[in-house]
């Protein structure tokens, strides 16, 4: 081989003219160049490929940085379930997973994320055992209830800041009269006695206590007012309140209830501790962020919470995991079952360690040496029919009170009227013996057995009928005074003042029943009775009366069960219990079903669908949807940052379908209003983009599989792709490692990509299925909206705020102000303006709103014109993602079989209102 020959693969410059330019060495030299070319694109590829996968791994670690600093939801707002859980299976899985390498730090935080959730309920757990938090609130309550209670009729001589049980501990004399105790004539006349002067002082501590009361809560935390288990029924349902567990509420509702107890007014306090409990409940979590952030995970702890509250009320842990079970939560998984009942645990060893009821297991201890018999059953299911009829007229008078009181002038005067409730109560509360003394030491009173202690002459067989009818009258003055007391400006329950009445009535009709029986015992209904005595026990009536009650007004039947074996300490009682509370249940729903908490509810119009009730509606999921006319839509790509900005500053809607073009309105997806602004906030922080960047609703990163191809060939990148890999127009929200937005210059042009935020795969249903499925899909599932698609095309959205319209109809009456200034002084239109329906309208753009009532009776009166076999088909529902609609040649997207029965009058496609372009002007697509 000659030696220049050999020289040529090490080097063109060692190749000879002749060789060079013969045609072997011609053809040498262009494979080299392809192999060259090939190799050089192959390297560019290569590296564009890798610095794309390094940018998805960064996304994946500003994933998690990005969602724990986003504010999700505004106020007054819905909950999504899914995606904060989703977010939540997110987060576990990216820890899991991580690239970190393995440390003993990364060690330390793998058990702090296993057993944070336990340490948090183990708090909540001892808070209510009365050691932290809701412990010492509760503590606080009743140490200062008490005092402030027996201040209105004398002190303590010896020590003036203990009450009256403690100061007279061992101190009667034998005419039952403690001397270190000094009444108020006592004090003013130097002389006992004088009834005259203690009833005015008895009057004027009364009215100077709940007026301060009222002005704490009226000037300070109008959210203190009322019960709370209303709201925290429709929190725990997946709404957002702020503020009403926040630090200000807890304060005032803390400092407001001694006062409350302490006027004597016709309420009680336990129902408002479920909202104390809730508050600690909500200031817990701000130490672990998996919660905190978190809207359905902080969810489970306040479903604890909420049972350590009534745990803490009522003294009965077991019972107070089930109130939270069957009247408060709408979520509760089997591990929330877990964790509660691991805090009702640590809640009753507390108890048993700190023994807060003075040598007593229970609050009402109280033991019956009597067993009952069958034919008492009879009387029992009458305790249950009167607990049940003084439930529907409390929920209907009270109903129609607070109508009254927000319609009239004493709305103005919410202090005046507090006063004045409270001086006429304690004047007529006074004259009656039973009305005058302090709800819980009543009931304990009336459940007693008389062989234990006489309770201001119930025992007294001579003076059987005075003491009936003065049970009789103070039956009825307590609830008179509870259903018109109950919604004013303070803090008031419902519980004990309904227990109250049954334990009434009970101990009338036990008291009733035993004259009977020892006057006729030959009768063949006491065959069972023994011959020689009494065989009726009137504290057992008394017991059943104020559970019947109890349970007329709450509807519940489980929980209240176990909380009144908790109270009481007897187990001997099932069988009457349960018959009880079965037919106060039976007649209180016979007469509307819903309990006290479901009637509030319903007047302030909170957006909540019970999951335990099944709603009949009849109609279907067209007819009751806001239509797609009404809605504003955007395009996937189009839009710039000032037509999004604007749409934003003037929508009173949460969120924008996202369609694929004005020529193919197939359903993208769905992005909320919270997530635009939160993504153009970072933009404009970080880099300052300008008004007029482009938009796009598609992921470029997804497309990755055509980019080695064309930049082989040499294609040019437009609309959402590299133009080349180093100088791209593209910007990306997500992927700074940093959660800020990242910038690729080297472009004039700006490309705002936003699918990230986007939901690809919302649920949807067809135009034709029942109401009652989606009500279904909100109860169990949880989503803020759910959409309504015909062979993928978007015909219209349903969110509650449809649906409740649906149950429950517009009503005629205005809302006024309930205590909720900026919530519930709306209409239920406006108050759910704040859900993702687009209910709204921006009148620069979009032109005006159509009246909600009008608007469904459009969408049935289209819905009417459908025909369901040719039109729709059957029904199904699953996710946007998973539907794929044929091909649309027309501009309104229609394919020809929907045209042919657009013609022949069967079908009518619905419009869609699409935002493209400037944003200055929107596209009616019809």
């Amino acid at each position: 081989m000659p030696s220049g020959l050999s020289g040529s693969t090490g080097s063109n410059a060692a190749v000879g003219p002749s060789e060079s330019s013969s045609p072997n060495a011609s053809s040498s030299r262009l494979a080299g160049s392809g192999e060259d070319f090939l190799a050089d694109t192959s390297r560019r590829s290569s590296a564009l490929e890798t610095e794309m996968l390094t940018a998805g791994e960064r996304q994946e670690d500003a994933d998690e940085d990005l969602e724990e600093d986003r504010v999700i939801y505004e106020d007054f707002t819905t909950i999504d379930w899914m995606k904060d859980l989703m977010r939540d299976y997110r987060r576990q899985s990216r820890k899991r997973s991580g690239h970190r390498p393995e440390s003993k730090w990364h060690r330390i935080q793998a058990v702090f994320e296993a057993t944070q959730s336990w340490i948090l309920i183990s708090i909540i757990g001892k808070s209510s055992g009365h050691w932290i938090s809701i412990g010492l609130v509760a503590g606080w309550i009743d140490v200062v209830a008490a005092w402030l209670g027996d201040i209105r009729f004398g002190y303590c001589s010896t020590e003036w800041h203990i009450s009256k049980s403690i100061c007279c501990t061992g101190q009667y004399d034998a005419d039952a009269t403690c001397a270190a105790w000094n009444d108020w004539s006592s004090v003013i006349l130097r002389s006992r006695g004088w009834g005259f002067v203690n009833w005015i002082f008895y009057i004027l501590f009364s009215t100077v206590f709940a007026s301060a009361c009222a002005f704490l809560v009226t000037r300070l935390a109008p959210y203190a007012a009322g019960s709370g288990s209303a709201e925290v029924k429709t929190i725990l349902g997946g709404f957002i309140i702020k503020g009403f567990l926040g630090t200000k509420t807890l304060i005032v509702k803390a400092a407001g209830l001694p006062l409350m107890v302490a006027s004597g007014l016709a309420v009680g306090k336990e129902g408002p501790m479920i909202h104390v409990a809730c508050c600690v409940g909500n200031v817990f979590p701000r130490l672990f962020p998996k919660y905190w952030r978190n809207e359905a995970r902080k969810r489970e702890i306040l479903s604890a919470a909420s049972g350590a509250g009534i745990a803490v009320a009522f003294g009965a842990p077991i019972g107070g995991v089930l109130f939270s079970l069957e009247e408060l939560s709408s979520f509760f998984p089997a591990k929330t079952m877990v964790r509660s009942f691991f805090c009702a645990l640590v809640a009753t060893v507390t108890l048993q360690l700190i023994d807060p009821y003075r040598g007593k297991r229970v609050l009402y201890q109280v033991t019956y040496s009597r067993p009952w018999h069958f034919f008492e059953l009879i009387f029992f299911i009458i305790l249950g029919v009167f607990g049940g009829l003084i439930g529907v007229v409390l929920i209907s008078v009270n109903r129609r009170v607070q109508k009254f009181r927000k319609q009239s002038l004493l709305k103005l005067h919410p202090i005046y009227e507090v006063a004045a409730l409270a001086a006429g109560t304690a004047f007529v509360c006074y004259l009656n013996i039973f009305t005058r003394v302090d709800s819980s030491d009543l009931l304990e009173g009336l459940f007693r057995e008389c062989e234990e202690a006489d309770f201001h002459g119930l025992c007294n067989r001579d003076g059987r009928g005075r003491i009936i009818a003065l049970l009789v009258v103070a039956l009825i003055m307590r609830i008179m005074l509870t259903t018109i007391t109950f919604g004013i400006k303070i803090p008031a329950g419902i519980f004990i003042p309904s227990m109250v009445w049954g334990a009434l009535f009970g101990r009338v009709l036990g008291m009733t029943v035993q004259s009977w029986q020892e006057h006729d015992s030959t009768n063949t209904l006491f065959y069972s009775c023994p011959p020689d005595g009494s065989c009726v026990t009137p504290g057992v009536y008394a017991m059943l009366g104020a559970i019947g009650a109890l349970g007329g007004v709450t509807r519940m039947t489980l929980s209240l069960t176990v909380v009144m074996f908790e109270l009481t300490g007897t187990l001997n009682y099932i069988v009457p219990c349960m018959a009880t509370l079965m037919t106060a249940k039976i007649v209180g729903d016979f007469f509307g079903k819903g309990g006290f908490a479901e009637m509030q509810i319903r007047m302030n119009r909170y957006p909540f669908l019970d999951p335990r009730e099944d709603e009949v509606i009849g109609l279907t999921a067209s007819e009751v949807m806001t239509p797609s006319a009404e809605l504003v839509c955007f395009v996937v790509s189009g839009m710039t940052v000032a037509d999004i900005e604007e749409a934003l500053a003037q929508a009173r809607y949460k969120g924008f379908p996202v369609l694929k073009s004005l020529d193919d309105l197939t359903l993208v997806g769905y992005i909320s209003n919270d997530d635009l602004r939160h993504a153009l906030e970072r933009a404009k922080q970080q880099y300052g983009i300008l008004p007029t960047a482009s938009v796009v609703f598609e992921d470029v990163l997804a497309d990755f599989s055509g980019i080695r191809a064309r930049r082989a060939t040499g294609t040019s990148i437009e609309h959402g792709s590299f133009a080349n890999a180093s100088s791209s127009p593209y910007f990306d929200a997500y992927s700074d490692a940093n959660g800020a937005p990242r910038l690729h210059h080297g472009s004039s042009r700006r490309l705002l990509q936003l699918a990230s935020f986007l939901d690809h795969s919302p649920l949807h249903v067809h135009p034709n299925v029942s109401i009652e499925l989606v009500m279904d899909l909100f109860k169990k599932l949880g989503p803020r909206y759910v959409m309504v698609l015909h062979m993928g095309r978007l015909q219209g959205i349903i969110t509650k705020k449809d649906i409740l319209i649906a149950m429950y109809g517009e009503e005629d009456e205005q809302r006024e102000e309930t205590g909720f200034p900026s919530f519930t002084t709306a209409s239920l239109r406006s108050l759910m303006s704040a859900e993702p329906a687009l209910s709204g309208s921006v009148s620069s753009l979009f032109g005006s709103q159509t009246p909600t009532a009008s608007r469904r009776a459009g969408a049935a009166s289209r819905a009417r014109k459908l025909r369901p076999s040719e039109a729709f088909g059957s029904g199904t529902w699953g996710t946007a993602g998973g539907t794929n609609s044929s091909s649309r040649n027309s501009l309104d997207g229609s394919t020809a079989g929907e045209r042919a029965a657009a013609e022949d009058g069967d079908f009518i496609p619905l419009g869609v209102r699409v935002l493209s372009g400037s944003g200055r002007a929107s596209f009616e697509v019809k």
